[in-house]
């Protein structure tokens, strides 16, 4: 019996790059907000670059708290959906181009969502990363924090509990 030889790596992170250039392009309100994301492994790091408009105070100037808020269940929803979809494409051999939200892939819905504002957010890019606490199969709990210099000096933090996505088959 032969030995199948393993994909080559590139093949690999090219496949996943794709899956997860399909999925945060298939958001409207992400691509609104500007917000994307880099992939080091399995873990996403979202980045909100600065735009004047995304500024609520502009006496300070501080980030609006509502953008804030967005961009951190943004990074929940899709390091959730991130999760399932990895799952999908390596185990059950999805082609990231199957990948349509709505028909292929369900995506997660918010049960509650709540933000801890920490500091006030300056007019500079914001990075947060999200972590799934818990995953089951219909519900799971994520947490994220934000921070824009220094990933020391968190400007906000969530948690939030979602019904868990599902791959249509």
């Amino acid at each position: 019996m032969a030995k199948m030889t393993p994909e080559p790596v590139q093949v690999i992170k090219q496949r996943r790059d794709v899956a997860l250039r399909r999925l945060v392009a298939s958001i409207p309100y992400v691509n609104f907000m500007g917000i994307y994301f880099e992939r080091r492994g399995d873990e996403l790091t979202a980045i909100m670059p600065f735009r004047d408009d995304l500024v609520g105070n502009p006496a300070l100037p501080a980030l609006h708290g509502g953008a804030t808020a967005a961009f951190l269940e943004i990074a929940s929803v899709i390091e959730l959906t991130w999760s399932t979809l990895w799952n999908a494409i390596e185990n059950d051999h999805m082609a990231p181009d199957d990948i349509e939200i709505g028909k292929t892939l369900l995506m997660p819905k918010t049960i509650d969502f709540t933000v801890d504002y920490l500091r006030s957010g300056l007019p500079r890019d914001g990075y947060a990363r999200a972590r799934i606490n818990r995953a089951g199969r219909r519900y799971a709990s994520v947490s994220v924090e934000a921070w824009q210099d220094n990933r020391s000096r968190l400007f906000a933090t969530a948690s939030g509990h979602f019904i868990v996505p599902q791959v249509v088959t």
